[in-house]
């Protein structure tokens, strides 16, 4: 890992290879090693690019609150440092959320966005009280919370296939502060819907969901494209595609970057 000084902080990123820029962005919970595999491959053609977002991974945290405009601010930090000027965003889940705000607020700096498990809308008033029940149970107890957390990630199918994979995405988040997992909930919990830029950009932007995604209701997910030219991708299986749909999410990564760049 390499890092930038931000705001009195530390920001932690890799960078790979050479060509076109990539930048991918991880989840809740995650960090840049969940983009191991991919980093390998991508590299063969593209500049990669990961970064540890705000209190996960190895980049401090800076409040209480990280809004997904902080997290997109220290992205974006990295990336003048590193004198990138444009790139293709791919992000996981929270992400995906953070390269929707980039788009927003750095529209110049992006080349296209992959939406993975993710989604343009802002959280319903459900899901904003799930938040407060999720910020509840980590502060009484920390361990149970991610162990639970990242088992329903999974589809139910693949919950007993991948024990291996799952005990170690559970070991990468229990890395993740308190700190860090409160201020990317609250976070979260108010971020803007973004619904309206798949409907005025010219950016490319591709959506991966999961048909059996126990996050992100696949139906309820459909109806974001109405009226859109974002190119869908559908798989069979959870929140998790980069482990559950691995060999076909890096052929349909590798594609769209190619039509793009």
């Amino acid at each position: 890992m390499k890092h930038i000084h931000y705001k009195n902080s530390t920001v932690s990123y890799t960078d790979t290879g050479n060509g076109p820029s990539l930048v991918l962005l991880h989840g809740f919970l995650e960090n840049s090693n969940m983009w191991k595999h991919y980093i390998t491959e991508f590299s063969k053609h593209y500049r990669v690019i990961t970064v540890d977002l705000l209190g996960h991974g190895q980049t401090d945290c800076i409040g209480y609150i990280h809004t997904m405009e902080d997290m997109a601010d220290a992205v974006y930090a990295v990336l003048e440092e590193l004198e990138i000027t444009e790139a293709v965003f791919t992000g996981h889940s929270m992400g995906g959320y953070v390269a929707l705000a980039i788009a927003e607020l750095y529209p110049d700096m992006v080349k296209g966005i992959v939406l993975q498990n993710s989604t343009s809308k802002a959280d319903s008033e459900e899901r904003k009280l799930n938040r407060d029940r999720a910020i509840n149970a980590v502060k009484q107890s920390y361990a149970n919370f991610v162990r639970l957390a990242i088992a329903n990630l999974f589809s139910e199918e693949n919950r007993e296939r991948l024990t291996a994979e799952i005990e170690a995405v559970r070991n990468e988040a229990l890395k993740t502060p308190v700190q860090g997992i409160v201020a990317a909930l609250e976070g979260m919990k108010i971020r803007k819907d973004r619904e309206v830029l798949l409907h005025t950009t010219d950016i490319p932007v591709l959506l991966v969901l999961g048909k059996k995604d126990p996050v992100m209701n696949y139906q309820d997910s459909l109806s974001q494209l109405d009226g859109t030219n974002v190119k869908l991708i559908s798989y069979p299986d959870g929140h998790m595609a980069h482990i559950e749909n691995r060999e076909a999410l890096t052929t349909d990564l590798l594609q769209f970057y190619k039509a793009i760049l």
